[in-house]
Formats: structure tokens, C-alpha cells, sequence
């Protein structure tokens, strides 16, 4: 789940010896622009029914004492991957500075993984032991899940299905949508925003949150070339039935090659990002 609004890197003005006025570039993957969709839901309200939601998961895992404590290893390692990559994370939404990010892992075989708006992470203990997980895959997979969360594709979803559903609605009050709060647009956002567990996205949300998290992920000092050893391991665990994670998460050949694809804009970051460290 996620954001967008990247600041722009380095000056390529200073490098070719242009002039003071020429354009700013950044270093890094390059993905679309924040969709208009989003802004028809107020992200205070998203954010506030994943924070519900989270804690409802957690109180859940905790009383069937499914809920890894704070000292156990892979709490503190996830914790500790976290913590390198959020810094890297603001840049793309400022609103990230102000989370409450909160990261725990969950006692259950299946291979999933995810981050709620406002920085709500959850990992399984599924997806780091089938898979056995070295720290850059975890932080690959951590990298997308953030990246859905800061590009703000659930509040995109929601956005595009209140267009749809609440288009009456909205109306004649569509300036309430944007200078104020509907309450007929609220309750629409209340029941979309229900289930943002089991919220899929499109395949172009997941192709960012790929190229973002790779991007976050090589920021961090973790070695980008781990999302092609992530997806091949996905791949083999997806012989019968999918699971949870990549039932989501469109897999394949291609995905493998856009990885590839984008690895030469990630490389330097990652060389820069490891020696850091």
C-alpha cells in the first residue's frame, strides 16, 4: 500500500557544465506521477482505519499468542532492516515523516507480507522461513510493501471506487471532496477502506512498489540483484497453489526482467547506500 513525490537528486546541470538554471535530475528509478484518484479520499481517514485495523490483527495474533516479542531474533532483524530503510522513505511521501511506523511479525505458515497507509508493517514467519530469506530479500520485500504505502495505492483503490460507487454522492458537492469532508463521502471511505488487508492492486501498482522498493531497499545499503533471487524463490514455492503474497503480486519472467531492467539505476545508490553502513 503507498505514495509518491519524488525530490529531485543531483544536479546534471553541474555535471555536463550547464548553466545555473538547467534542470535538476535525480538518481533513481523513474515511476508516474501521484494518480488524482487518491485526492478524493482524505488520507487522515485511510490512515486512521489501517491503524484500527493493524491493531485489531495484532490484538488477534497476540491471543492466540501468534505475536512475536520484542526480543525474539527475527522481530529485532526486521525491526533493524526497518529502521535503515524508513529515512529513505520521506522523500517520496512527505506525510511519511509523521507516521507511527510500527513493525512485528506474525506467527503463521503462510508466505505474506505487508505494510498498511501510515506505516503499519507486518511480516510472516512463513515468508522468512520457507523462503529462507537472507537480510537483502527481506529487505526487497519490505522495500515493496513500503513503497505501496508511500506511493498511497490502497487510498488510490479507494479513490477510484468512490468515484464509482459515489459519483451521486458526490454530485453537486464535489468541491466538499476537496475543501472539505462529505459525509456521504465518509461513509463510502469507511467501507472501502474495511478490508485493506486483503486490498489487491493493479499490476502497474505492483511494478512501482518493485521499482520503488528496489530503489529504498539500494538507499539502504541492501543489494537490489536480491529481487531476482526473491522472485525465483517465489516462483518455486508457487508450484501447486499460490501463495498468499504472490496470489497479489503478479510473478513471471517479466517481473524478473524489469528488475534487471533497472538494476544499472539502482547499482550506485546501492554502492553508496553499503558504504554508509
Amino acid at each position: 500500500m503507498l505514495t509518491k513525490r519524488a525530490f529531485l537528486y543531483g544536479c546534471v546541470g553541474c555535471a555536463c557544465g550547464l548553466g545555473s538554471g538547467a534542470l535538476l535530475a535525480r538518481d533513481g528509478v523513474e515511476v508516474g506521477k501521484e494518480s488524482a484518484f487518491a485526492s478524493l479520499v482524505p488520507a487522515g481517514e485511510v490512515e486512521q482505519s489501517a491503524r484500527q485495523q493493524y491493531g485489531q490483527m495484532l490484538k488477534e495474533a497476540a491471543g492466540k499468542n501468534a505475536l512475536g516479542p520484542d526480543d525474539h531474533p527475527q522481530v529485532q532483524r526486521l525491526r533493524r532492516i526497518a529502521k535503515e530503510i524508513i529515512p529513505h522513505s520521506y522523500e517520496w511521501n512527505p506525510r511519511a515523516r509523521e507516521w507511527k511506523w510500527e513493525v512485528n511479525l506474525i506467527g503463521s505458515n503462510q508466505i505474506n507480507a505487508f505494510c498498511m497507509p501510515g506505516g503499519k508493517i507486518a511480516f510472516y514467519t512463513g515468508i522468512l522461513n520457507q523462503l529462507k530469506l537472507t537480510d537483502d530479500e527481506v529487505a526487497m520485500v519490505m522495500g515493496h510493501e513500503i513503497a505501496h504505502a508511500l506511493r498511497e495505492h490502497a487510498r488510490e483503490r479507494m479513490g477510484k471506487a468512490t468515484a464509482t460507487n459515489g459519483l451521486a454522492a458526490i454530485g453537486s458537492t464535489v468541491a466538499s471532496v476537496f475543501f472539505g469532508v462529505n459525509p456521504q463521502l465518509t461513509d463510502l471511505v469507511a467501507k472501502q477502506g474495511a478490508g485493506l488487508l486483503n486490498l489487491k492492486f493493479s499490476r502497474d501498482d505492483e511494478t512501482e512498489a518493485d521499482l520503488v522498493g528496489m530503489e529504498l531497499a539500494a538507499r539502504a545499503g541492501y543489494d537490489p540483484r536480491a529481487g531476482v533471487t526473491l522472485w525465483q524463490k517465489m516462483s518455486d514455492a508457487n508450484k501447486g497453489a499460490p501463495p498468499q503474497w504472490l496470489s497479489t503480486h503478479p510473478s513471471g519472467t517479466s517481473r524478473i526482467q524489469e528488475i534487471q531492467t533497472n538494476l544499472p539505476k539502482v547499482m550506485p545508490l546501492y554502492e553508496r547506500g553499503k558504504g554508509s553502513k
